[in-house]
């Protein structure tokens, strides 16, 4: 006789645990109407995050440094991405990129840091209003030829991915570990 009672208890059990999990999944959030932009977006704001945090672990002395002297400075590639964000980001959202007094790869950490960080803020507003609906559209790129917006997607996105890949190598060649082989806290 304790086998019904034991089989009611289980029932009794999973009826609130499939409840809970049936108003998980409808609690869930719609579908994208546009999941390539929407991801661009993403991307774009977790490469700011790693992008600024490696920047700002290097000390005002190692923007100087390069491992080659083939190779860029961290001073270098900073000017280059904002240089880069400004026209790819400008590019991709339809928008004109702000008129920026130029900076030089040796200006004060400060200054360039906050620039990046003008830049990627840049980048989210022009990404705004970019849809998967305008990926096909062409938009001008590099030596007066034209891509379609998509293309140009993935040249920004690999641009940053590389850039922080460079910065990333800079940081563990000066003893430091980059932003994203850091453990989070409480790890």
């Amino acid at each position: 006789m304790k086998l019904p009672a034991l089989a009611l208890a289980a029932a009794l059990g999973v009826v609130p645990a499939m409840a809970a999990a049936q108003m998980t999944a409808s609690a869930s959030p719609t579908p994208s109407a546009n999941p390539v932009s929407d991801a661009l977006r993403m991307n774009a704001q977790r490469y700011a995050r790693n992008l600024i945090a490696a920047v700002d672990m290097f000390p005002q002395d190692k923007f100087v440094f390069k491992p080659t002297e083939a190779q860029m400075s961290v001073g270098d590639i900073v000017v280059h991405l904002i240089e880069g964000n400004d026209m790819l980001c400008g590019t991709l959202g339809g928008t004109p990129a702000p008129q920026r007094t130029a900076l030089a790869a040796n200006a004060p950490k400060d200054q360039l840091l906050a620039r990046l960080r003008e830049t990627f803020q840049f980048c989210d507003q022009a990404l705004a209003g970019v849809t998967d609906a305008r990926m096909a559209e062409q938009v001008p790129s590099f030596g007066g030829r034209t891509l379609p917006r998509a293309n140009m997607v993935m040249i920004t996105v690999g641009d940053w991915a590389d850039h922080y890949s460079q910065l990333a190598i800079y940081l563990r060649l000066n003893n430091m570990l980059p932003p994203t082989a850091r453990r989070p806290a409480g790890e």
